[in-house]
């Protein structure tokens, strides 16, 4: 029963401390990352100098893990790797902020809180694009920052969940296609697409159970191959059906209006429908150490 035993105390410590207030690991990482990125990026052969980068950055932890591994009390280690890589409890905590101060009419609160999900402009924002954009992110964020990080613990214990992490925090540093990232963040963007294809299916499986299943089987198949991310595209589909609401649309990046497409069905999101997503990721998050556990019991006991 290791890997239960392990997902366990990760849920648990994250539930108990969510993030380490000082000292994050990722946040020295995203330094070191910041200032390798400043001295590699630039001249020729981005794309190369993007690989060696990425490789010197996550290579060196994963395999420090790896040693671990091998430890008489691993599952203590796994755990701890896991905790490290969990956001349910600060996802849960931003999502709350942001519905709480739509509560009170609080626009120019939400919209401060709303900047801490999101990439996309918020300063203009009405109440139902804080909405859109908060469900939105904690839909994709359930994925990355909960489910593809169990998934890679139960794969692989503390490496793979390292490995998982790091790579796509990078993929949040560096996957951008525009002209300072589109070549030299290419490999980072490509791997986080590899690690998350089976993880993002699950997810979109997992909310699709969870709510509507029809809607959200539905906008799943129809909605997502036309979504600009291909992990993203299923979960976020898949989410907004179960909820029963239509959610993507228009949103600033940059000063640029990017027209995305329409994903669900059903009405707009309002700001109750925050704490709705939330619920919808708590209930998967149960699901699958429920199912994980009896899968592991069941081999075990056979």
């Amino acid at each position: 029963m290791n890997i239960t035993l392990a997902l366990l105390l990760g849920v648990l410590l994250d539930r108990l401390f969510g993030e380490v207030p000082r000292w994050h690991p990722l946040v020295g990482f995203g330094r070191y990352a910041a200032w390798l990125e400043k001295r590699m990026n630039k001249g020729s052969s981005r794309i190369l100098r993007g690989a060696l980068s990425w490789t010197a950055l996550v290579a060196p932890p994963a395999l420090g893990f790896m040693l671990l591994a091998g430890l008489e009390h691993a599952w203590i280690v796994n755990g701890i790797a896991l905790y490290f890589a969990l956001g349910a409890r600060a996802l849960r905590e931003h999502g709350t902020d942001v519905a709480r101060a739509l509560q009170h009419g609080d626009l120019d609160e939400a919209r401060r809180r709303v900047g801490f999900l999101v990439s996309r402009e918020t300063a203009d924002m009405n109440e139902e694009q804080i909405a859109r954009a908060s469900t939105e992110s904690l839909l994709e964020n359930g994925n990355d920052a909960i489910f593809a990080a169990i998934f890679w613990c139960a794969i692989g214990g503390a490496p793979a969940v390292i490995l998982y992490r790091l790579a796509n925090t990078l993929d949040a540093m560096w996957g951008y296609r525009n002209a300072r990232f589109n070549e030299f963040g290419r490999i980072a963007a490509r791997v986080d697409d590899v690690l998350n294809f089976i993880p993002a299916r699950l997810t979109a499986l997992t909310y699709a159970l969870l709510g509507q299943t029809r809607c959200a089987l539905r906008s799943w198949r129809a909605q997502a191959s036309s979504w600009s991310s291909p992990n993203a595209g299923p979960v976020m589909a898949a989410g907004a059906g179960s909820l029963g609401l239509q959610l993507g649309g228009s949103a600033i990046y940059e000063g640029v209006v990017e027209e995305r497409t329409a994903l669900g069905e059903g009405r707009s999101a309002q700001g109750a429908d925050i704490p709705r997503a939330s619920r919808l990721i708590s209930r998967g998050l149960f699901l699958w150490i429920t199912v994980i556990g009896l899968g592991e019991a069941l081999v075990y006991f056979l």
